[in-house]
């Protein structure tokens, strides 16, 4: 299980563990908060096609399927 502070979550890398289309290391590149500073939305962009998807934070917990860091 990966932790993740939410603060810290803007500008993060990541590395998807099966990657799909040849997109392997991704960087999140939007994340949105209400005011009590709970994310909405996170926004993770492709480093090698620039393609955006917009996905659900927690998924990011995940260690089976995101590692921290481009590895």
């Amino acid at each position: 299980m990966n932790k993740i502070n939410p603060a810290k979550l803007s500008q993060s890398k990541w590395t998807a563990v099966q990657p799909r289309n040849k997109e392997k290391h991704f960087l999140v590149t939007e994340v949105e908060y209400d005011e009590d500073g709970t994310v909405l939305s996170c926004t993770l962009e492709a480093v090698l096609s620039r393609n955006e998807y917009a996905i659900n934070w927690t998924e990011l917990k995940d260690d089976s399927k995101w590692l921290q860091g481009w590895k």
